[in-house]
């Protein structure tokens, strides 16, 4: 387990915002640019994997397609 998810949320917005010497608008123009390159790759997942490699289960945005356990 890394520190950072051992952190909780408080401390990890802190630890952001540190990180761009307390500039908000640097702070969120990281994070944007972070799940912008996340959603990118979990499309060129999507489109790649096949559906008998993953039993059925395909990647998506949509938090409302988690499998259920």
């Amino acid at each position: 387990m890394s520190a950072v998810q051992s952190l909780p949320e408080t401390d990890e917005l802190a630890a952001a915002l540190a990180w761009h010497d307390g500039d908000a608008i640097a702070t969120i123009q990281t994070l944007l640019n972070d799940c912008r390159r996340l959603r990118e790759q979990l499309a060129l997942a999507e489109i790649s994997m096949s559906l008998g490699f993953t039993r059925g289960w395909r990647p998506s945005v949509d938090e409302s397609a988690q499998p259920t356990a």
